[in-house]
C-alpha cells in the first residue's frame, strides 16, 4: 500500500546543527489507515509490539515501491509518548551523515527507510554500522526498510551487512488487482465514500498500477464526489476521469 499526500508534521526534533531540512510525517500515515492484509499481519504485529516490554530491538522490512513500507515507518513514529524520529534516507544522502545521524540513538525509536539509497557510500556505511551499535547500547529501537533482503544489499563494509541482519526480516510483495481493490475500498471507506466492489475493480483495471498512482485517482473521486454531490458509480468514474 502506498499513501497520497496530505497536511504533514515534523518528524521529530533534530539538533539544530543537524539539517536546515525539515523531515516531515504525513497525518494520514498511521496505522489506522493501513489496511493489512494477512500476509502483512505479522509485521504490523511486531511493529505494535516493539515498544513494549520484550519487542524486538531491530525490524527491517524490503519490498518493491507501493508496498507501503513508507507508510509503515511514519506510522511507527506516530507513538504517543514516545521519542521517534523519521529518517528518509534517499532525501538525505547528501547531507553528512555526521550531521544527520547525531545524538539519535538517544531516541525512544528511530525510523531509517531507503536504507539501500545510502550504501556503497564509505561514511554513510561506517556511520550506520556505529548508530546500530550505540543504538544497541542505548535501547533504541530501530526499524529500517530497504529495497532488498539484507544479504542481497550492495554493502561494501562486512561489519555493517553483519549489523543488517540483526533482528527480524519481512517482505512485502505487491499486491495483485484484488488486493489494490481492496486497498482502494479500504481508503475510500476512510474518507467516508461509498466504493462498491466493481467500481473499485473498474479502476483498478484502467488506472495505473502503482498503487501511489491509484491513491491519486481516489483523490480525484473523492473531490469530484464532493463537488458534484454523485455517488461513486462506474457512469461517474468514466464521467470524472474522461475514461
Amino acid at each position: 500500500m502506498a499513501e497520497v499526500d496530505s497536511k504533514a508534521k515534523t518528524a521529530g526534533a533534530l539538533h539544530p546543527h543537524q539539517l536546515s531540512l525539515a523531515v516531515q510525517l504525513r497525518d494520514d500515515a498511521t496505522l489506522d489507515n493501513f489496511l493489512a492484509l494477512p500476509s502483512v499481519l505479522p509485521l504490523v504485529d511486531a511493529l505494535q509490539a516493539q515498544m513494549q516490554t520484550g519487542g524486538e530491538a531491530i525490524i527491517y522490512l524490503y519490498g518493491p515501491p507501493g508496498t507501503g513500507k513508507s507508510h509503515l515507518l511514519q506510522a511507527s513514529c506516530h507513538v504517543a509518548q514516545a521519542r521517534t524520529l523519521y529518517l528518509p534516507l534517499a532525501q538525505l544522502r547528501e547531507y553528512p551523515p555526521a550531521d544527520v545521524l547525531q545524538g539519535v540513538e538517544n531516541l525512544d525509536r528511530l525510523c531509517l527507510d531507503d536504507v539501500h539509497a545510502v550504501l556503497g557510500d564509505a561514511d554513510w556505511e561506517l556511520a550506520l554500522f556505529n548508530l546500530y551499535n550505540s543504538a544497541h547500547q542505548r535501547g533504541c529501537r530501530l526499524v529500517v526498510a530497504g529495497d532488498a533482503a539484507p544479504r542481497a544489499l550492495a554493502v561494501n563494509l562486512p561489519d555493517l551487512r553483519s549489523r543488517l541482519s540483526w533482528g527480524i526480516v519481512y517482505q512485502l510483495v505487491a499486491g495483485d488487482d484484488e488486493d489494490k481493490s481492496a486497498i482502494l475500498q479500504f481508503r475510500a471507506q476512510r474518507r467516508g465514500l461509498s466504493l462498491p466492489p466493481a467500481v473499485a475493480s473498474y479502476i483498478v483495471g484502467r488506472a495505473p498500477r502503482a498503487m501511489d498512482q491509484l491513491l491519486a485517482v481516489l483523490d480525484q473521486l473523492d473531490a469530484a464526489s464532493l463537488a458534484q454531490q454523485r455517488a461513486l458509480s462506474i457512469p461517474f468514474v468514466k464521467q470524472a476521469l474522461g475514461w
